[in-house]
């Protein structure tokens, strides 16, 4: 597989991260979403973890793709989301595997930096005057390597990423506030 095939997939699979991530938040902030997903998911934090587990894995990977094989020199804004995700892999898979209720505590504020890291690295890829000087030194943060489909660059697929895994530990806190309302009446999560 060439690497045009390989950026064109990363591309779709970023636009399906964006809609799937959107479709959830969209259902959190509804009360009526908010009461589907507690009624079809709680119980289920094991798999959705899973699931955020393979998401951070399938980013950790991709990422060191794209340093390693393909030979793109990471700047200092790419080695921070890198710092936020890697971690979640262990983090989510042990959550897991243990079937820990509580797992999303420890991934949540991960994803969430990492999000806000992607989210301004975005901002100065297309609006450079905004850099706060951070990436004077080696490659600069501005720099682009990918535009595919005209927008996608690495951070937009690491913050699609980290949103994905951002609004499926929502989901299952969510989740979770169900099964201790049952349990504990009158407590939250």
């Amino acid at each position: 597989m060439n690497f045009a095939t390989v950026s064109r997939s990363l591309g779709l699979l970023t636009i399906l991260a964006f809609v799937g991530a959107g479709v959830l938040l969209l259902m959190l902030a509804l009360p009526a979403g908010r009461r589907w997903l507690r009624r079809n998911f709680a119980g289920e934090h094991r798999g959705l973890l899973g699931l955020a587990a393979g998401i951070a894995t399938f980013a950790s990977v991709g990422s060191l793709y794209l340093s390693e094989s393909v030979g793109f020199i990471p700047c200092l804004l790419c080695w921070y989301q890198r710092i936020a995700m890697y971690p979640l892999v262990p983090v989510l898979a042990v959550g897991a595997l243990l079937a820990d209720r509580g797992a999303w505590r420890y991934g949540l504020p991960l994803s969430v930096i990492g999000l806000l890291i992607a989210g301004y690295h975005v901002l100065i890829q297309f609006r450079p005057g905004l850099d706060a000087g951070m990436c004077e030194a080696g490659v600069p943060c501005t720099a682009r390597y990918l535009a595919i489909f005209g927008f996608i660059s690495i951070p937009v697929m690491a913050g699609a990423a980290f949103l994905l895994i951002t609004a499926i530990l929502l989901v299952v806190w969510t989740a979770n506030r169900t099964v201790v309302d049952e349990v504990y009446p009158g407590e939250s999560a």
